[in-house]
């Protein structure tokens, strides 16, 4: 028996779902939540062996809720046509159903699940995440785990990034946060015109630059409006300048 979990903001959805599952004895539906934040309290619950997954719910949306569960399980997606969530789909998931969608089209999805339960990797699943936060609506926020708690943060209320060893500390007038994801990743997604890398260790929003100084030989220091200092280094100073206009 393998346990399953619906995670959809439609009740709807969820209702037809259950519905098709009855067709498949071996799936056992563990819980259905109407949102990523209940999403990640199920998972964490009941370690089920697959989810259908929703992209389009309110709060965090289903890319987000992945990026927030350390280990997380196969998915089907299930949700209605976009573009950038087609191309990561058909790239990395186990198999995705476009609403509407039948009952024949939902036993092929676990079919095919039951075929790649043994291979399909956790790493398919972050090539996946990868691909997707490339799309228009994945890169004007930012969520975070704080403890127990999810932070969402606009783009735009972040001072600067830092690299962490594994992590990118990312700060804000709240204090900082961290984010497992690499600085580049974060210097691909997030617009150029508005975040520079100024230097390999940080990421600067160029909207909280007061003023640049210089600093010991040919670097120097962007000072924001917090206060804070970032360091920026000869080819930072560069790209910082062209941004700039300066």
């Amino acid at each position: 028996m393998s346990k399953v979990v619906i995670i959809d903001d439609e009740m709807l959805a969820r209702s037809i779902v259950k519905e098709y599952l009855q067709k498949h004895p071996q799936l056992e539906l563990a819980q259905e939540c109407n949102d990523g934040f209940e999403g990640i309290k199920a998972i964490q619950q009941y370690q089920p062996d697959l989810i259908f997954l929703d992209i389009q719910m309110p709060k965090i949306n289903g890319f987000e809720m992945l990026e927030l569960i350390e280990q997380p399980p196969a998915i089907i997606f299930t949700t209605a046509f976009d573009e950038y969530a087609i191309k990561a789909f058909e790239a990395h998931a186990i198999d995705y159903l476009l609403k509407p969608f039948d009952q024949d089209r939902f036993d092929k999805a676990v079919a095919k699940w039951v075929e790649q339960k043994n291979t399909h990797t956790e790493k398919a699943t972050q090539e996946l995440l990868e691909t997707a936060s490339h799309s228009p609506g994945q890169n004007q926020r930012i969520v975070v785990k704080n403890g127990s708690k999810i932070k969402i943060i606009p783009v735009q209320d972040i001072f600067y990034l830092e690299a962490a060893d594994d992590y990118v500390k990312i700060h804000t007038k709240e204090g900082y946060f961290l984010k497992n994801k690499t600085m580049n990743h974060f210097e691909e997604v997030l617009d150029k015109l508005q975040f520079v890398r100024g230097h390999r260790s940080y990421i600067v929003n160029v909207q909280q630059i007061t003023r640049i100084d210089p600093y010991e030989k040919d670097n120097h220091v962007a000072v924001l409006r917090s206060g804070a200092k970032v360091p920026v280094s000869r080819g930072g100073y560069g790209k910082l300048k062209a941004v700039l206009g300066l």
